[in-house]
């Protein structure tokens, strides 16, 4: 009985280990496809999508949202000083509610999906890429 729970156990950590290490694929491959006008540096409040990102090496990460001109989120609670910040949002509830999001990567029935809402991206003067084009919404759904 305890070989069967630390095979369950083991399972779902590497199952978690590869969603992250996925999202961060993704993830780097969507801001990639982003261009603004600014240095794009890039922060997120979720600390192992931060992480892996830095460990990459393949995005400007930076410790802070002030200093970030990109922030990826996975909650709204994000200081009064990095709220007119470019948004990606790391689940649809976010993409919603926050109305400076232009984009967002979730999952939906154990797939990623990632949204781009072209208003949005237009409005704040992102340029999406060729890469992304399948993914441009006009609005949300």
């Amino acid at each position: 009985m305890k070989y069967l729970l630390l095979y369950i156990l083991s399972s779902i950590t590497l199952l978690a280990a590869d969603t992250n290490l996925l999202r961060t694929k993704i993830v780097e491959t969507i801001m990639n496809e982003v261009s603004i006008n600014a240095n794009m540096l890039i922060w997120s409040d979720n600390t192992t999508l931060q992480t892996n990102l830095k460990i990459n090496n393949k995005l400007n990460v930076v410790n802070d949202c002030q200093s970030a001109s990109i922030l990826i989120i996975e909650t709204n609670n994000l200081p009064k000083e990095c709220k007119d910040k470019h948004i990606f949002a790391l689940n649809y509830k976010l993409l919603v509610e926050v109305d400076n999001s232009f984009g967002a990567l979730f999952w939906k029935k154990g797939r990623p999906n990632i949204i781009i809402l072209k208003p949005r991206a237009d409005k704040q003067s992102i340029e999406i890429k060729k890469g992304l084009e399948p993914y441009l919404e006009e609005k949300i759904w």
